[in-house]
């Protein structure tokens, strides 16, 4: 187990905090140097695809409190440790320019709340307490870092994933996620033929999956979300044939597969095929794991208050976890996620070192047993 955070830095010496972070950062907060990691973090971009200096600042973070650390070939930021617990969140961002600034307490800047500061709170607790830590990349798109990751290590004995639930709420359950290209051809013919050409096929392919679909069940969470999400047609350019694609994707509660899905799709098939890309499954752990036992104690523990067991209408790294190892997991951090990806992104620091307060006290209790 390493030494810990020094609660009372200043951003001076080896942290790795930008010097001209407004005193309002971390006045009167006890985790000072996290908030400093934070600023920086926020004031690096890291689209997803060009998340390397975003990666260099987190890494130099571990190098100041001697941890082993490292960036592995696809660019994740690894620092291994006691495995009784793996924290993990990704460092790469959707674009969007929003000023940094620290304005009544709270920090504004794309990424701040989706997952910049879910990752920085992990990292402040691995410091902290000696557990594993991950930053992931390309999570916002074919999240690389996670497929990755669960190729190249072994299995922890408990995964905390980072993503924003709010510091008193704790993520238990996912969609799973299925996409594909539908493609069909038909011979050219004049339009008073009353055959059905390729573009009248693939319309008519996408009502009836979508009808078949189209019933909701106890909320959006347990429904089969359908959306179109290009649509191309038209003669080749030979002139003797019409073309039509189609791109898709399904959201896919736990109580059905991504095979259950997918048959139902290529059932509907009366002309051409669906080329599938890698899914990614739905995922719901049960609130009396390990995990979630611990997220419960430690809320209370902070806050005096109840936990929020949640359940999300997406996907995160965290169905590729589950989909491959079988251990106890749950997904957590700081922020609403009503502003992911919003212009307005912001995350209140109270919230932030609460978080923080809580993932200790996780990683500490699952350590122990």
């Amino acid at each position: 187990m390493t030494a810990g955070i020094d609660h009372d830095a200043t951003g001076e010496g080896d942290s790795a905090a930008h010097t001209d972070a407004p005193a309002e950062l971390t006045a009167g907060s006890e985790w000072a140097e996290a908030r400093e990691l934070l600023y920086d973090m926020v004031s690096t971009p890291s689209v997803s695809g060009d998340e390397e200096a975003a990666a260099e600042v987190l890494k130099a973070f571990f190098e100041a409190h001697d941890r082993e650390v490292w960036i592995d070939e696809v660019g994740n930021v690894r620092a291994p440790a006691d495995d009784s617990v793996l924290l993990t969140s990704h460092i790469d961002t959707v674009p969007g320019d929003i000023p940094v600034t620290v304005e009544d307490g709270a920090l504004w800047g794309r990424g701040s709340v989706d997952a910049t500061g879910p990752l920085c709170s992990m990292a402040a607790a691995a410091v902290e307490t000696g557990v594993s830590f991950v930053g992931v990349v390309g999570e916002e798109t074919t999240s690389r870092g996670a497929w990755h990751l669960v190729e190249d290590r072994e299995e922890p004995d408990a995964v905390v994933n980072g993503e924003p639930s709010g510091w008193d709420g704790v993520t238990l359950g996912y969609r799973g996620f299925l996409s594909g290209t539908y493609v069909a051809t038909s011979e050219l013919g004049h339009s008073s033929r009353p055959e059905d050409n390729a573009i009248q096929s693939a319309v008519a392919w996408w009502s009836r999956v979508a009808d078949f679909f189209d019933e909701e069940h106890d909320g959006v969470f347990d429904t089969v979300t359908t959306k179109p999400v290009s649509f191309d047609g038209g003669p080749t350019d030979d002139g003797l044939a019409v073309e039509a694609t189609v791109d898709v994707q399904f959201r896919v509660p736990p109580r059905l597969t991504i095979e259950d899905v997918r048959e139902v799709a290529e059932g509907e098939l009366t002309r051409g095929s669906v080329h599938w890309n890698k899914p990614i499954p739905p995922v719901m752990m049960s609130p009396r794991t390990d995990v979630a036992r611990a997220f419960r104690v430690a809320i209370r523990g902070v806050g005096d208050t109840k936990p929020r067991l949640l359940r999300k209408t997406g996907t995160s790294d965290m169905n590729i976890f589950a989909g491959t190892w079988d251990c106890p997991m749950a997904t957590y951090g700081p922020g609403d996620s009503d502003l992911d990806h919003a212009p307005n992104e912001h995350l209140e620091l109270d919230e932030f070192d609460d978080a923080i307060d809580v993932l200790v006290a996780v990683c500490e209790r699952l350590a122990d047993d």
